[in-house]
């Protein structure tokens, strides 16, 4: 498997990065495992969704994103699950968790989202989980799309764990308005779900029209990523984009 090309920031001021999606389940499978999957993948922004929630779940994401070498940007239980990690070559200009509307007799949902730069590009990003129930996980594919127009930047990407096949509304809401990054540039393999038995697609990185996709999958034969790990670190499998952001106008 050809590799993604690693990060850059160009004289014209565009970046290329790297974006990471990942479901870790709360952190309660080899916490070692996934640092190193993360860690093997080099991304510049980590889209996490069933970050630890409850008791010292700040500590727990801190040590995870410090054993993978980077730092923690937002979420966490303040978004209800998702959380953005990045490395230090990010400039952070803000964030904001997002809860979103509760339907009694079913999980609480949330985005985390952050507006950061790399070089002279500047990029909205968003992390989300969304529903196991087709009405409210079509009500918040919505949502998101507002709440990514809302960011108030050219240029936006989204990711996280949809429980939505390609073929589903939300799904197709979602690529209607954005690029798929996996059918604009396919790379690695396709199915998230899971680690043992991938048979399906569920988590998935979405960015703006203007954003230039240079390859996404899910990194199975990525140097540093082990099958025994994988299936160690979480019941989901990581989602790895490259992307070229042009600069701010």
């Amino acid at each position: 498997m050809a590799l993604l090309p690693e990060s850059r920031t160009d004289p014209d001021g565009s970046a290329t990065i790297r974006v990471l999606s990942y479901n870790i389940r709360s952190m309660r499978d080899d916490t070692d495992a996934l640092a190193r999957v993360i860690a093997a993948c080099d991304p510049d922004l980590v889209l996490i969704q069933e970050a630890p929630r409850f008791f010292r779940w700040r500590k727990k994401l801190a040590r995870l994103a410090r054993a993978a070498d980077l730092v923690v940007l937002t979420g966490g239980a303040t978004a209800a699950g998702p959380a953005i990690l990045s490395n230090l070559r990010t400039t952070v200009e803000r964030t904001e968790d997002v809860l979103l509307p509760l339907t009694p007799g079913l999980h609480r949902r949330g985005f985390a989202t952050a507006v950061v730069r790399f070089g002279a590009a500047r990029i909205g990003v968003l992390s989300c989980h969304l529903s196991l129930q087709k009405d409210e996980r079509l009500e918040q594919g919505g949502m998101l799309l507002d709440r990514l127009a809302g960011l108030g930047t050219e240029h936006a990407i989204a990711g996280g764990d949809l429980n939505d096949r390609p073929t589903g509304r939300t799904f197709r809401l979602l690529a209607d308005s954005l690029q798929d990054c996996w059918a604009t540039a396919p790379w690695g393999t396709e199915y998230s779900s899971t680690p043992a038995d991938p048979h399906q697609r569920i988590d998935a990185i979405f960015a703006t029209k203007g954003i230039e996709v240079l390859g996404c999958g899910v990194p199975t034969a990525w140097p540093g990523v082990t099958q025994t790990d994988l299936r160690a670190a979480t019941d989901h499998l990581p989602v790895l984009a490259a992307l070229r952001v042009p600069a701010a106008q």
